[in-house]
């Protein structure tokens, strides 16, 4: 466990690992060597002077004084061991998170991913912090106490020492025993969770289809799901809790069946008995909080291997020495990119120069916003290069890379939080006028006119509390701001009103000035200012040109020209 959590995090943690784990091994130890003093303190009282017990009573309180400040250090260093690594595995995944490929970030992994470093995280570096100690003075203070009983009677010492390998092969088992039923249960929890986002999404067709009264299906399946698995869980963990439990009973029946049997002998006192006994049942508490503690270092040890298996993929590798690009122009060369066994990009050259526009059109699913993707190095291409300013982007490395690049979605996010502090996102260190500029550019100063809090709304979570439109419009000022030379352009005004179209197409048009820009539109309208225009379909380029030639040639793109530009019956 503690080598599967230096391999996620990285072993410059390790001596206030180590560190922690030995403090914390002492403190057992040293409960467990307190306990000694009970001999004589016990064998006095029961003895002709019990007045003699008060010089042991006093070292007994020292030796209790000594472990309580043992264990405050050894928890204070778990607490703040615990506190460093969770700190350091927050900062390692995100930097992780942000290298891996867009193409690995799934439907499903999304969520997986989102579990994962919430409660995921948070269980799997409380190992330090909550259950390592409870852990070690599980296994050690027992252990210290055999010992102390073999050294003042070797027979009741050796019968509590062959409880030991008992309780361990138990241990064993039961984690064993419950690993597959542990991997089943956290499948249908993550499924169950789906199913749950899945209903509450599902609302609005629910209610249009009349069914708010009925129960959801697939969801009160996965429920079930997890219930069953919840009882095989608790079925399967059961055997060992009571295996462990039965194991500590028998022990001390046996201890005291051999104690009373050597009492009678007189083979041993009854201070001493009685002493033995005491140490035999303080070993019971300790070791019968193993099974849940064992249970809660499984479940932390399954989120871990989680954890590393995310760590293990591999990102997108970048270029030792970074080359900065010092033109704008853009260029595919014999291009061809693979997602799963599809060929979404198949063989595709093509080339803007600086300052040129490209519009780029064509069906659904021909790879046009891969395109953009790829130039953006989002993913990495199987064949061919990909360069802007002539520099390959996979020898650019990201950061010089996106300084070069404005990006503006179809599907706008904005974080949680104020308008202005989403526009600066496109440069942190613009001054107030500058940010003002950009959005009145953009033509959101429109927007923030007619909102209570003006440049301190707050956007809500993905920028829910403003419209499509809005959220465009503050994408288009973060890109303005941002000032890049190269603008891609992804279907920004695809979904969107008459009057908000009209303020976002104003916006791009100011953006695009004296840029490189690469544009995807379903709307053929926003393309005829293009310097050419490529029609794409099945991942390669079928005609290229200028709006006019193409519509001349009669092909591909003047059929689509034609369809987009025929008036809707009714309208």
């Amino acid at each position: 466990m503690i080598r599967m959590l230096l391999r996620v995090l990285g072993h410059e943690y390790a001596q206030p690992v180590r560190r922690t784990v030995a403090l914390m091994t002492t403190t057992a130890v040293a409960e467990g060597l307190s306990y000694a003093l009970l001999v004589p303190v016990l064998r006095a009282l029961f003895g002709s002077t019990p007045g003699a017990a008060v010089p042991w009573l006093i070292a007994f309180g020292a030796a209790v004084a000594v472990y309580a400040v043992l264990r405050y250090g050894s928890d204070l260093s778990g607490f703040r061991v615990g506190t460093t690594m969770l700190r350091g595995m927050y900062h390692r995944l995100g930097d992780h998170l942000a290298r891996l490929p867009l193409g690995w970030y799934n439907a499903g992994r999304v969520g997986e991913v989102s579990v994962l470093a919430s409660r995921g995280v948070l269980q799997a570096m409380g190992v330090i912090a909550h259950l390592l100690a409870p852990f070690v003075s599980a296994c050690v203070t027992p252990l210290t106490i055999v010992v102390v009983m073999l050294a003042f009677d070797w027979r009741m010492g050796l019968a509590a020492l062959a409880a030991v390998p008992i309780v361990a092969a138990t241990q064993i088992w039961t984690g064993r025993s419950m690993a597959a039923t542990d991997a089943e249960r956290h499948e249908r929890d993550h499924e169950a969770t789906g199913r749950v986002i899945e209903y509450l999404q599902a609302q609005p067709v629910l209610r249009a289809g009349g069914r708010t009264v009925e129960r959801f299906r697939l969801l009160d399946d996965s429920l079930r799901e997890v219930q069953r698995t919840s009882r095989r869980t608790v079925l399967s963990a059961l055997p060992g809790v009571l295996g462990l439990t039965l194991t500590v009973q028998a022990m001390f029946t046996v201890l005291l069946a051999l104690g009373a049997y050597l009492a009678l002998g007189g083979n041993i006192g009854a201070a001493e008995l009685l002493t033995i006994l005491v140490l035999a049942a303080r070993c019971a508490d300790p070791l019968l909080s193993l099974a849940d503690i064992g249970g809660k270092l499984r479940g932390a040890r399954s989120e871990l291997a989680r954890i590393d298996t995310v760590l293990r993929t591999e990102p997108l590798p970048e270029a030792p020495e970074p080359i900065r690009p010092v033109r704008h122009d853009l260029e595919f060369e014999s291009v061809t990119f693979r997602h799963g066994d599809r060929t979404v990009i198949d063989d595709v050259s093509l080339s803007v120069p600086e300052g040129q526009r490209l519009a780029v059109v064509g069906p659904s699913g021909a790879g046009k916003s891969t395109l953009l993707q790829l130039i953006a190095r989002f993913y990495d291409v199987d064949a061919g290069v990909v360069r802007v300013g002539g520099v390959d982007v996979r020898a650019a490395g990201a950061e010089l890379l996106m300084a070069q690049i404005a990006i503006v979605f179809q599907n706008v996010y904005l974080f949680d939080g104020t308008i202005e502090e989403n526009v600066r996102l496109g440069r942190p260190d613009a001054d107030e006028a500058e940010v003002r500029a950009a959005a009145t550019a953009a033509r959101l100063d429109e927007v923030i006119e007619r909102l209570p809090g003006g440049w301190a709304a707050n956007v809500g979570e993905g920028g829910a509390l403003l419209s499509g439109g809005e959220r465009q419009r503050v994408s288009i000022a973060r890109a303005l701001l941002k000032n890049a030379p190269i603008v891609l352009l992804d279907e920004v005004t695809s979904a969107l009103d008459p009057v908000n179209e009209a303020a976002v197409h104003e916006g791009i048009e100011r953006l695009m000035a004296g840029r490189t820009v690469v544009m995807v539109a379903h709307r053929l309208r926003t393309v005829r200012r293009a310097d050419r225009i490529v029609f794409l379909d099945g991942g390669r380029i079928v005609e290229e040109g200028g709006h006019d030639e193409l519509l001349r040639r009669g092909g591909r793109y003047a059929d689509f020209w034609n369809v987009s530009m025929t008036p809707v019956a009714g309208e």
